[in-house]
């Protein structure tokens, strides 16, 4: 449960800070509104991941980190939707790091959910004849 504390106080980092950057004036971009779904599905997400003991927040937690960082990741290189940033201010840095802990602890939990053993790996079972 520790660790699913760990990834919602990620999620939600994240999510305030695309809040902050929102009122600091990316609403008047053509990303704002996107901005504005990392909001809610950051806290959506962090809910889930502390009520349901399922492999699907994991799994949607992992998903927000990647999607998110990786948006940044072409915002800052060829651009998205005409905006170009840079890898620079302490928003930029806090929020890469909150990503990259959702990606890390969602991947995480995710292994933690994969069944012990194999169906393969179990003996052959015998009929009776």
């Amino acid at each position: 449960m520790r660790l699913r504390g760990v990834g919602a106080a990620a999620l939600l980092v994240s999510a305030g800070v695309h809040l902050y950057l929102w009122f600091d004036g990316v609403r008047h971009q053509s990303v704002g509104p996107m901005f504005l779904v990392n909001v809610v599905a950051g806290v959506a997400i962090a809910a889930m991941l502390l009520r349901w003991e399922h492999w699907l927040p994991a799994f949607l937690t992992a998903g927000f980190g990647v999607a998110t960082l990786g948006a940044f990741v072409i915002a800052s290189t060829v651009g998205l939707l005409g905006v170009h940033t840079v890898w620079a201010g302490g928003s930029v840095w806090t929020a890469a790091a909150a990503e990259v802990v959702c990606i890390v602890v969602g991947g995480f939990l995710l292994l933690r959910a994969l069944p012990t053993t194999s169906p393969l790996a179990s003996p052959p079972r015998r009929h009776a004849s």
